[in-house]
């Protein structure tokens, strides 16, 4: 709804060109990061160190003139955030390609993150009104549904099947799922957030909603969360629940939520860490970590991120000169986080975890600021995503919660993952677009 103009207001600054230089100076750290490998590993500057600036800035500058040209009062510090997480990642995991002759995978994920930013602008291009998006909620929870239900007919791979893999190719489903997820309930809530906030019966110190207005959004959460119990996926799982949770507080105001979501969180993992054997050993190594080692089994991966963190110090050993390698299997993964604690130390560890927090930050900036109830909850709603897949990441490889096998956002080796994320920042970039931009006119 347009606001009254009282009079002459001052012009709001666009910040363009403070996204300008704060892009340019994330490639920059991006490719001295790339330098120092080269450096620390083999004593000179790697010979493909231009191309590697060259292609990040490549995309980092496009995404950026596309920001400029479409959405021109976007804030300014989204877009920077996602290319220097991204370069980050691709830093780190050419520093364990390094350590892993054979198995390369940072050519590859500068490909994905390429597809990520060509989907991004097509977001920023296409996506003109984030509120159109309410059209498709229920057709994208189908959608999001059928995706998850895929990998089902899909061997394991690692205890879980949450991966479709074709041929050469592969990509988790579940990543794609958990926005239109969030655009559905936004959609609903947004809908009938006063029923669920005011109305039905009281029990105790809760006033709890009626059953046909609660109904279908406990059915839709019910049936995802069901498939990735059988699944044994339990990070997404709980990426799902915690984000129905925030969003219906956020739509409601009603703490008595939390409390409720936390109470059948922990009786949901403790469940299906009883009943699944794949789940049941990480939640045994998260409560002794070192009792493979005195077992004589040799340290598992808790316990050698464990050791990484330690050896890392405060200002850590260089790029290039750790050994968290020795994790194994996911160190490009959910333990990449181990990589940058041992090599960057606990100032580059925080480092990291302060742009994810800016990152959310902005994120729920950008929903409070929107004046539709729908882009208010879907923007908190996409910004509370990557919150809770960095806390449950985070979380898992420092023995805080058992591991859940998810990817570190933009900086762990996964297309899917890395696709997924640039997307969310383009829906963000939009609807902080729409936040920002002055409206004129009388009411």
């Amino acid at each position: 709804m347009p606001r009254s103009a009282a009079g002459p207001s001052r012009p709001v600054p666009t910040r363009r060109t403070t996204e300008l230089v704060l892009v340019v100076g994330a490639v920059l750290i991006a490719v001295f990061g790339y330098v120092e490998v080269g450096v620390n590993l083999d004593g000179h500057v790697p010979a493909d160190a231009a191309e590697y600036g060259a292609a990040l800035g490549v995309l980092a500058l496009a995404a950026h003139a596309v920001v400029r040209w479409r959405a021109r009062y976007a804030d300014p510090l989204l877009l920077p955030i996602a290319v220097l997480l991204n370069g980050i990642g691709l830093v780190v995991i050419y520093r364990l390609d390094r350590a892993t002759p054979g198995r390369g995978a940072a050519s590859t994920q500068l490909l994905w993150s390429a597809l990520g930013v060509a989907l991004f602008i097509a977001v920023v291009l296409l996506v003109r009104d984030h509120r159109r998006l309410r059209r498709y909620a229920y057709v994208g929870a189908l959608v999001a549904l059928v995706l998850l239900v895929l990998p089902i007919f899909f061997p394991p791979v690692y205890g879980s099947r949450i991966w479709v893999v074709v041929g050469p190719l592969s990509f988790q489903p579940g990543e794609f799922a958990k926005i239109l997820l969030a655009v559905f309930f936004a959609a609903y809530l947004a809908v009938h957030r006063d029923a669920l906030a005011l109305t039905g019966r009281r029990v105790w110190r809760w006033q709890l909603p009626r059953g046909r207005v609660l109904g279908p959004v406990l059915l839709i959460w019910a049936a995802f969360v069901g498939v990735l119990v059988l699944e044994t996926d339990l990070g997404t799982s709980l990426l799902f629940f915690g984000l129905f949770v925030v969003m219906l507080y956020v739509a409601t105001a009603r703490t008595g939520w939390i409390a409720i979501g936390l109470g059948l969180a922990a009786v949901g993992a403790v469940t299906v860490g009883w009943l699944s054997p794949h789940v049941h050993s990480r939640v045994a190594d998260w409560l002794d970590p070192l009792g493979s080692i005195e077992a004589g089994r040799g340290a598992n991966q808790i316990a050698q991120s464990l050791f990484a963190f330690a050896w890392g110090g405060e200002l850590g050993t260089g790029l290039g000169n750790g050994h968290s390698v020795l994790i194994g299997f996911a160190a490009k993964s959910d333990f990449i986080l181990a990589t940058i604690g041992e090599e960057l130390g606990l100032t580059g560890l925080t480092a990291v975890f302060l742009l994810y927090a800016a990152l959310v930050s902005r994120g729920f900036r950008t929903g409070i600021a929107l004046r539709d109830p729908f882009g208010r909850l879907l923007a908190i709603g996409l910004a509370a995503i990557v919150g809770l897949q960095v806390f449950v990441v985070a979380g898992g490889v420092l023995a805080l919660i058992p591991l859940t096998g998810m990817t570190m956002p933009f900086i762990a080796q996964g297309g899917s993952s890395v696709v997924t994320n640039w997307i969310i920042v383009a829906l963000l970039v939009r609807m902080s677009d729409d936040a920002r931009r002055p409206v004129t006119g009388e009411v």
